[in-house]
């Protein structure tokens, strides 16, 4: 901070931040001003200093876009001052809606409903924005990017394979049915953008005084390819019909917000992209999800990650591919 000339003097009023994902989150106040410091966990794995430097990436990248992000005060890439790679943010003045919502969201359905259309504007902000101006042309692999998607994680899915005691593929409801669905119903083309990757209502933050975002977090997972996966994780992650289940956030009330199908329209309206194949990101974002939390309970089957945890999210997985089953009927 000294060399960037970010202010002088000690770390004052450090304190912990708490978050969706195993990185370490810091606030601290240096010479008056407030800081959050982002890095990977104590134990790091294979790609998490370069995780750190590709988020860091994206904030400097969405720098005066309209996708409310953190603003990015500086990165460090080199892993040689804190032993891993980090970035300095600014904080974010809001809240986590699945803590809890604030009053003047908890006691007005319009503002409710306002935060769901709130989360598709940003999605629909990060599809326009210029990946190859921003410089972020070589931050995925758009080739073939819609005939990859089944057979990565059908392989992601085999893999499980090595986890001794794991109950199969064959616990999983109709995800041999998904995939097959998914590779005869593929959309022809597709126009490639920006996508957040894990985008649902966890990894965004509201404003205290309305429904608008303060910021969309949690970017580890960004990359380029269709940004339509990020509305259909959305539609995957949101409760159908407005009726909760019990893998579903948790949020109460949930009278008055947003429908998939108004969102969907939304996302419509402000991209203006062809919506015909929509249902096909949505069992996408189904099969891709479910498959990823499997993990978990793989591991768990082999007594390397808890019981609960992995009773827990096979239950999610579950849940995703009968959500995958009913759309594709």
């Amino acid at each position: 901070m000294d060399s960037r000339g970010l202010g002088s003097g000690p770390l004052d009023a450090v304190q912990s931040l708490s978050g969706g994902t195993q990185n370490i989150l810091l606030r601290f106040i240096r010479a008056g001003r407030t800081y959050v410091l982002r890095r990977p966990p104590p134990h790091l794995r294979a790609n998490s200093n370069e995780t750190m430097r590709r988020e860091a990436r994206v904030l400097a990248a969405l720098a005066g876009s309209d996708v409310p992000h953190p603003g990015l005060i500086a990165a460090c890439p080199e892993d040689d001052v804190l032993g891993a790679a980090f970035y300095l943010m600014e904080p974010i003045d809001g809240f986590n809606a699945t803590q809890g919502l604030e009053p003047v969201h908890a006691g007005d359905a319009a503002v409710r409903h306002r935060m769901g259309l709130a989360m598709v504007d940003a999605i629909a902000a990060l599809s326009k924005v210029d990946y190859a101006a921003v410089g972020l042309a070589d931050f995925g692999k758009v080739d073939s990017w819609l005939g990859r998607q089944v057979g990565r994680w059908a392989a992601q899915l085999k893999s499980y394979e090595e986890f001794a005691g794991w109950t199969g593929p064959q616990a999983i409801p109709g995800v041999d049915k998904v995939a097959r669905w998914l590779e005869s119903h593929m959309p022809p083309t597709f126009q490639p953008g920006l996508i957040h990757g894990d985008f649902h209502l966890a990894n965004v933050m509201f404003r205290h005084d309305s429904g608008e975002l303060a910021a969309v977090v949690d970017w580890e997972l960004c990359t380029l390819g269709d940004p339509l996966l990020d509305l259909g994780w959305l539609a995957a992650t949101w409760p159908e019909d407005g009726v909760r289940r019990a893998t579903d956030v948790a949020i109460t009330p949930w009278e008055g917000f947003a429908t998939i199908e108004e969102m969907v329209a939304r996302y419509g309206q402000q991209t203006g992209r062809d919506l015909a194949h929509f249902d096909w990101y949505a069992v996408l974002a189904c099969y891709k999800l479910g498959i990823i939390l499997e993990g978990s309970n793989a591991r768990a089957c082999a007594g390397k990650a808890p019981r609960e945890i992995g009773d827990r999210l096979h239950s999610h997985t579950i849940d995703l591919f009968e959500r995958a089953l009913r759309r594709i009927g």
